[in-house]
């Protein structure tokens, strides 16, 4: 791909290619720039592997280099903070964005080591994920950095509460595909497809959230989902998401007596058929920044119950596009999903509504024009100094 020496020179520094929600945002603000034309887009990693890597390479990318990391403490660090630096300087980068927590800290020390002019880290959280440690480590790379991006007001107030200047942070929401939720596939092949031939009577309740963290509250949605089977004859349980917690998570399914009716999915690569044939989404996270799956589940016009924590309210209109429950609150997240499961026209209405949301507030078009926007601003600020 021909880089354009007379357009500023971006960085996107991502953890890795796999499909969490930082690197399906960082994958997916990459490309969007690079269609766009009005930067020379360069992408990094500190891992080269996953399952979006073969995404990217339909980029055409010249290269990809990767800056491994074993931790923040060693030599290899210290090695791998210099080639970043000296990668930064020999391409002229003029903007180097980082994603996540590791990618904050290596990328805005080596940004600041290299004299990049405009470093912006990001945050997506609002608590609840890092260690005292950890957390002075994100404070000072925020320290050093130009800018912070938030994804959410929620996650903004969190960052202003923890002494980041407010003029230094910008809310840019995620952005979604659309097309990404769409299927020509009918119920009976959707099924199919997932692995639930069958079931075309059976009413989908359904999460999309890793398993790698306590913080998704998986136990809290089995907890509703037993209390929802014990009411509702036709309800089933799609779990869409991998990770260590997994095994734990289908023993408890086995002891609340509902294994037979909960599917645990892994990794799903067919989003759109899985919620096309999803009567009622949920998320049950004890914190969150801003949900992707939330937004997903608009996008597909899903009527979603999701437990008000971080930007969830950003999104979720109460009563007119889903419903919020309190955290923890398995009785309450059961209850909501109940009348929706009942009163399918009431679940419609919800689901056309946070499709015209979504379209409206959370577009890539939205994206790509308030991140373009942001970069230009801050390199003139720089200019100006």
């Amino acid at each position: 791909m021909r880089r354009d020496s007379l357009k500023p020179a971006v960085l996107q520094l991502i953890d890795s290619f796999n499909q969490g929600g930082s690197e399906l945002q960082a994958v997916q603000l990459t490309r969007l720039l690079t269609n766009s034309s009005n930067f020379s887009v360069h992408l990094a990693s500190l891992n080269p592997t996953g399952p979006l890597r073969a995404e990217v390479d339909k980029l055409g990318f010249a290269e990809i280099p990767s800056f491994p990391l074993t931790s923040f403490y060693d030599l290899n660090a210290v090695r791998q903070l210099k080639n970043l630096s000296v990668f930064l300087r020999q391409r002229n980068i003029q903007i180097i964005q980082t994603h996540d927590f590791y990618t904050n800290v290596f990328g805005m020390a080596a940004g600041a080591l290299a004299r990049t002019p405009v470093r912006i880290a990001s945050m997506r959280e609002t608590g609840g994920m890092r260690t005292s440690s950890q957390l002075k480590a994100q404070a000072f790379a925020y320290s050093i950095a130009s800018h912070v991006v938030a994804n959410s007001e929620a996650v903004q107030a969190k960052l202003i509460n923890d002494k980041v200047p407010a003029k230094k942070i910008s809310v840019l929401y995620n952005g979604l595909d659309l097309d990404r939720l769409t299927t020509n596939k009918s119920r009976r092949e959707a099924l199919a497809v997932l692995g639930l031939s069958g079931r075309e009577d059976r009413q989908f309740v359904t999460i999309v959230a890793n398993m790698r963290h306590d913080v998704k509250d998986y136990p809290m949605f089995l907890k509703a989902a037993q209390s929802i089977a014990g009411e509702v004859p036709q309800a089933e349980f799609l779990l869409a998401g991998e990770g260590e917690l997994t095994e734990a998570l289908k023993q408890l399914a086995s002891e609340l007596g509902i294994a037979g009716r909960t599917h645990f999915l892994g990794r799903c690569e067919r989003v759109a058929e899985l919620l096309n044939v999803s009567a009622v989404c949920v998320l049950s996270s004890k914190a969150e920044g801003f949900s992707n799956s939330i937004i997903e589940y608009m996008a597909a016009s899903r009527p979603v119950v999701a437990t008000d924590v971080g930007g969830a309210r950003e999104a979720i209109v109460e009563g007119q596009t889903g419903y919020l429950v309190r955290s923890g609150d398995a009785k309450q997240l059961a209850a909501r999903v109940m009348e929706l499961l009942k009163d399918t026209e009431k679940a419609a209405q919800l689901g056309v509504r946070g499709r015209a949301l979504v379209e409206q507030k959370f577009s890539t078009a939205a994206q790509l024009h308030r991140a373009e926007e942001l970069y230009a601003k801050l390199l003139d600020q720089r200019k100006s100094n």
